[in-house]
């Protein structure tokens, strides 16, 4: 196996990592200029295995001596022959991580089309839909990826104002989702009412309908919609939409987002299985 040895913090490449890294604007900008998301560690990198979107491996000779590290290099490169694979320098890992006693083992992700262009090209999107209305903690959002799979609500459309999908905060809470999932990011409030054909359900705190006594509702698709965490759910779409409240003791004010996400999608599950 031939790899590409980078030594120095000043190596382009190595410069470019970090920059898809940053956190906010900065890195949201950095992953689309650069087309590019970083997966860090084994569990990511191993979800990709076989798909040519991993067009990048970085290692180190310290890593390719951990056997799972070892194994998910080999069998991607056997699969996919043409990715780039550089070792880099021990030293430089605690630079490039953020997590302690990392293992030494990165790739570069190819970003799906549909996280790179607003939704210009798309005209209608059928079926059931989750939408993050300005949501914008990243665990927040990684956590809500992960359910979404995981209720099997595929299709997800994150409106501007959004953690960026690909960050790193979010890729590592998402524990592998984003794979499993069609991501849409950068849409306006508008675009995503002119493309969304399924009834929109709104979770609020205020909602007419109560969540556990919905049922015709929820067996045909629907498209559930989480607010920021401020300021909930725009006007705009509580306009369009049907709200939705989750029953919780008055004595706590509200629910995490992510928890009213879970609640909200594994109780649509729950119907259709009934």
């Amino acid at each position: 196996m031939k790899m590409d040895l980078i030594s120095s913090k000043d190596n382009p490449l190595f410069k470019e990592l970090r920059l898809l890294q940053a956190a906010g604007t900065k890195g949201q900008k950095a992953r689309i200029a650069s087309g590019h998301a970083l997966l860090e560690g084994i569990h990511l990198v191993q979800t990709w295995v076989g798909d040519s979107a991993l067009d990048t491996l970085l290692t180190s000779s310290e890593g390719l001596k951990n056997p799972e590290i070892r194994e998910a290099v080999y069998a991607h490169l056997e699969l996919c022959p043409q990715t780039r694979v550089y070792e880099l320098d021990p030293a430089l890992w605690d630079l490039l991580s953020e997590l302690v006693h990392a293992p030494h083992l990165a790739g570069l992700l190819k970003l799906p089309q549909t996280s790179l262009a607003p939704s210009q090209s798309i005209a209608t999107l059928a079926g059931d839909v989750l939408i993050l209305d300005r949501i914008q903690d990243a665990g927040n959002v990684g956590s809500i990826l992960r359910t979404a799979a995981a209720a099997g609500f595929t299709q997800v459309i994150a409106v501007s104002g959004c953690a960026h999908l690909w960050s790193s905060k979010v890729l590592r809470a998402g524990m592998g989702a984003h794979r499993l999932l069609d991501l849409y990011e950068g849409w306006s409030t508008q675009q995503v009412l002119s493309a969304v054909t399924a009834p929109l359900m709104a979770a609020s705190a205020d909602g007419a309908s109560d969540v556990f006594h919905l049922s015709k509702e929820l067996i045909h698709p629907v498209a559930w919609v989480m607010g920021s965490e401020g300021q909930g759910v725009s006007e705009d779409f509580l306009a369009q939409a049907r709200g939705v409240s989750i029953p919780i003791d008055p004595r706590v004010e509200s629910l995490n987002v992510a928890t009213a996400a879970a609640i909200c999608l594994f109780e649509t599950m729950r119907v259709r299985r009934t």
